[in-house]
């Protein structure tokens, strides 16, 4: 008896040393140089537990004892090391993989061998046993948008152990694809698809079942679990791999930004005022950063160089007094320009403590359709928001609302002391449909309405990747529909997620008519600052319709151009009238703005000679002879409907600029270079850089070092 009492103990010993939970931390750093590695890919083997390492390279994670730590990098060989007992901090340095980019890409989707040594099953089908007749080829043109059969039709019975069957039910369903003797761990058992080397994502699955066969050189079917080994767990329902003859098949982009026409020179004598509405939003920065580090091209629409200004923080002072925000104004040379002078306004936002922001009455309005199903979407989501519940008191209230092909309430109002039944309902969540957006905002503001706490916090919090596709799904018709919302007085920030369908200018519209505030979160680092760091701000307004007039003193200045905010100009009349939207300041914001100013007696080819007026005096006022220009501010107190003005005055004389003035400059010089500006007479990266590196003056969080080296990754696409 006493024999077995002591097995029992020992394996109870046992299996709790083998469920002990430990929290690792370490830094993930490129052998030889010592360079820390951000956005490392750390995982978890044979589990969905991931993280990536920080700006810095740091990073940290849960994990069982007896895990296995999987450190992955693009261009970088991946380490496994296996978590001992001891252990609390592991340090990792990554080595370069040899060859190129390229090489990489190709080596770990497109590894030639000879079938016979690959060690896993494979299935070949070649180009002509899946070419079709003439007739079939002019029939699947035809059919081309309304079925998805040219491909699979190919395949169908030509691959042994390969199953394809219709969609029921739906117009435009895909095909199902399975592969028989493949692993299963759940009813969705689509095979991953690789064309010429590039894995494709399950929301493009259809553009693949699409192409023409014609356009195939070969197809492989692998079916083993050796196949994971080399395609990773995505694999895990087997693989189809598609060799085109051209070998360069490309999923085009399904992206879309506003177009931006950037503002031109203005001469002060006929045009003496500057009026904007002000932008706190800096969706821009990290959406260029997320494709910087992706390698991608850059359309010129995507970079708003307000946004990626007002992304980095400056040392403002706070505000005294009973106005909300103080007002910081200095000029100096312009870097890309030697004949030109460069303005900087500035805006601080007073920071309200967390403990004194009003009780809080908050809907979640989450995107659960089925292109939301990436890593970088539904899942980062998830732990993004989770974030947010824990600053949560118990004052204040969540509600969650999703919405695919309909919309729905899946957390009725609850306290912020409730953060797991919260969490809970956020771990709940799975992606699948199409997407009903004007849905989903007209049920959120009704439970926000229905919840509304008066004199409080009333906002509703979207994320998405903005691909609205039922109902109402236009830019105009979310233009309408918002600015309806915003007389109900919730406030509205939206979170884009995602990639290669992002729509940028659908958020942008509905954050700027609907009183609130827009971020692009393309990590979890991301996600800390905007609703860890910045959660003040981001949720919590100190002053709305924030509009900025800027007038010019023409004789010290003959031209002026605004950079940036091509978006939010508004009508000089505008700046008077309180009927006008304008954007909102939260807690501890900042807002930068700069001018391009060229000085009274200076030659330039921007600026050209219009005929004297006849019947307008244009005779100049010398009497402010030490002033440049007059900045004029309007806003309103979040409850309130007549705006308040503040004035401000930056004199001439001797001004030795900030290095916040300089760093700015660098990054509206960055931003003006991937615009291919017409306005920058020296484009050289390195003299950027060098401007941006001498200028990053305190740089707690790594925020203008990542910029230097997102900056030097450039120079190489």
């Amino acid at each position: 008896m006493k024999r077995l009492h002591y097995f029992m103990i020992v394996f109870l010993i046992t299996g709790i040393s083998y469920a002990q939970e430990l929290t690792i931390t370490g830094m993930v750093t490129e052998d030889g140089t010592g360079t820390p590695l951000p956005y490392v890919n750390v995982t978890v083997k044979r589990t969905s537990n991931t993280t990536n390492t920080d700006f810095d390279g740091n990073y940290s994670i849960k994990v069982n004892l007896g895990d296995t730590l999987s450190f992955s990098y693009v261009g970088y060989e991946s380490e496994e090391i296996k978590v001992k007992k001891n252990d609390s901090v592991i340090n990792v340095t990554m080595s370069i993989a040899p060859g190129t980019l390229e090489e990489v890409v190709v080596t770990a989707y497109g590894a030639r061998k000879a079938k016979k040594s690959l060690g896993y099953v494979v299935s070949a089908v070649s180009s002509e046993s899946i070419s079709m007749s003439r007739s079939e080829r002019r029939k699947a043109r035809r059919a081309s948008k309304k079925s998805n059969k040219s491909l699979n039709k190919a395949l169908s019975g030509k691959v042994a152990g390969l199953t394809i069957s219709n969609g029921v039910g739906y117009t435009n369903s895909n095909s199902s694809v399975k592969i028989r003797g493949a692993n299963s761990v759940s009813g969705a058992q689509q095979p991953l698809y690789i064309i010429d080397g590039i894995p494709v994502n399950k929301k493009d699955i259809a553009k693949i079942q699409h192409i023409d066969p014609t356009k195939i050189s070969d197809v492989k079917v692998l079916k083993d679990k050796k196949a994971t080994s080399l395609y990773g767990f995505r694999a895990i329902h087997g693989c189809i791999i598609i060799t085109t003859h051209k070998g360069n098949y490309e999923i085009k982009n399904n992206e879309s930004y506003e177009e931006i026409v950037e503002n031109s020179f203005e001469k002060v004598r006929t045009s003496p005022l500057s009026t904007f509405s002000i932008d706190v939003d800096k969706a821009s920065y990290s959406n260029v950063r997320r494709m910087i580090n992706n390698g991608q091209q850059i359309p010129a629409d995507a970079v708003k160089i307000e946004e990626m200004i007002n992304y980095f923080e400056y040392d403002y002072k706070q505000p005294k007094g009973d106005h909300p925000f103080a007002i910081h104004t200095e000029y100096g040379k312009t870097p890309w320009n030697k004949e030109t002078q460069l303005v900087k306004i500035g805006l601080k936002g007073k920071e309200i403590p967390q403990d004194e922001i009003p009780a809080s009455n908050l809907v979640f309005l989450l995107d659960v359709s089925g292109s939301m199903d990436q890593a970088n979407k539904l899942p980062l989501l998830k732990r993004a928001f989770k974030l947010l519940v824990n600053q949560l008191r118990e004052k204040d209230k969540v509600s969650i609302v999703v919405y695919a092909g309909a919309a729905g309430m899946v957390l009725k109002p609850t306290s912020g002391i409730n953060k797991n039944e919260i969490n809970q309902a956020l771990d709940n969540l799975d992606a699948g449909g199409s997407t009903a957006g004007g849905a989903g905002i007209e049920l959120a503001y009704k439970i926000a309405q229905k919840n509304f706490i008066k004199n409080g916090n009333n906002r509703v919090i979207l994320a998405t990747d903005g691909d609205f596709n039922v109902g109402m799904s236009s830019d105009k018709d979310m233009k309408t529909l918002i600015e309806e919302k915003r007389k109900s007085g919730v406030f509205l920030t939206c979170l884009g997620f995602g990639m290669n369908n992002y729509k940028d200018s659908k958020l942008e519209t509905l954050a700027d008519k609907g009183n609130g505030n827009h971020a692009y979160i393309d990590t979890m680092q991301e996600a800390q600052r905007v609703l860890g760091k910045e959660f003040g701000g981001t949720l919590y307004t100190i002053a709305k319709d924030v509009k900025i007039q800027v007038e010019f003193n023409p004789a010290k200045v003959q031209a002026y151009r605004l950079i940036g905010y091509e978006n939010r100009l508004l009508a000089d009349e505008d700046f008077v009238d309180d009927t006008k939207d304008a954007g909102e300041l939260g807690s501890g914001h900042t807002v930068t703005a700069l001018y391009e100013v060229i000085p009274v007696g200076v030659r330039s080819e921007y600026i050209n000679e219009i005929p004297d007026l006849k019947y307008t005096n244009s005779e100049i006022n010398r009497n402010f002879g030490d002033e440049l220009l007059t900045v004029k501010f309007r806003y309103k107190r979040p409850q309130e409907s007549k705006s308040i003005e503040m004035i401000h005055i930056l004199k001439t004389g001797e001004n030795k600029v900030s290095k916040d003035f300089s760093f700015a400059a660098s990054v509206a010089w960055f931003g003006m270079k991937i615009r291919k500006s017409k306005y920058i007479n020296n484009d050289q990266i390195k003299d950027i850089v060098t401007l941006a590196e001498e200028n990053r003056a305190a740089d707690n969080q790594g925020y203008r070092a990542e910029f230097v080296r997102l900056m030097n990754s450039y120079q190489t696409l």
